[in-house]
């Protein structure tokens, strides 16, 4: 049932397929390259076992653009609160990967298990790309929204052939978000140094076309979380859930058969 969630100052839109489903519920969180849509190639699979919700990001998707000043992981709270579950199994790619870890480690009661894909984390140096972010600064400048789809594909998209609609659709309905959040959206507290504190099952797929930072901080991300399962997949970049559909169903499945 889709519904707008109240967050701090704001709403986002939210998606739950009802039911009990086995375990506890299952709450997936989208990348910054696209939005809660990107979830539809495994969403049907996933269902058909456990309750799921979803829900876009404030300023992607169906949730309007922030007004004020909010984190991310304030807002997983928030979605969590509306729903009232009290313990969930999170699995989030990419940006919602990195909200994931910052509210496993603030509410770790909460959250029964972590399926990272192709994840960020908050205080690793190596994911804050100047170079790249310049590029995009001079393309939103210009207004060259073909540009950035271009660009996106060619960093993130490895893995794909053109055109590459699926992932180019995604991109071209997430940059929109990328810059109505702009100074709104505040970085969570730095989140690498303490993976070391997360005691639940844990599971990270890493694309192995992706880009080399985000390959190298997986691999270091994996070896710090206790008992973190790592798969890597050689045919997966940023996009795993376009890419990989059924390894991201297996790996949600295995992920499930560890939650005590």
């Amino acid at each position: 049932m889709e519904q707008m969630v109240r967050v701090r100052d704001g709403e986002v839109w939210a998606d739950d397929s009802g039911g009990a489903g086995d375990g506890p519920p299952l709450v997936l969180l989208h990348p910054g390259v696209g939005d809660s849509r990107i979830w539809d190639p495994v969403l049907p699979a996933l269902a058909e076992r456990h309750r799921v919700i979803r829900y876009d990001v404030r300023g992607y998707g169906r949730s309007p653009a922030p007004t004020t000043s909010y984190t991310h992981s304030g807002d997983l709270r928030s979605v969590l609160d509306h729903f009232g579950l009290a313990r969930a199994v999170l699995v989030g790619t990419s940006m919602g990967g990195k909200t994931a870890i910052t509210y496993a480690l603030g509410d770790p009661g909460r959250v029964a298990a972590l399926g990272l894909l192709v994840p960020g984390v908050t205080g690793h140096p190596d994911l804050k790309l100047p170079e790249l972010t310049e590029q995009i600064g001079k393309l939103a400048q210009a207004g060259d929204m073909d540009g950035l789809v271009a660009l996106g594909l060619r960093v993130w998209g490895a893995a794909g052939t053109a055109p590459d609609a699926a992932a180019a659709e995604q991109l071209r309905a997430a940059i929109p978000g990328w810059f109505s959040n702009y100074g709104h959206e505040t970085e969570d507290a730095p989140a690498f140094d303490r993976l070391g504190e997360l005691k639940l099952p844990c599971a990270l797929l890493l694309g192995e076309q992706d880009i080399p930072e985000v390959v190298r901080c997986n691999e270091e991300m994996a070896a710090r979380i206790p008992g973190c399962r790592l798969v890597r997949h050689p045919d997966c970049d940023h996009f795993p859930t376009l890419r990989v559909p059924d390894e991201v169903v297996r790996l949600v499945a295995e992920l499930y058969a560890r939650v005590a």
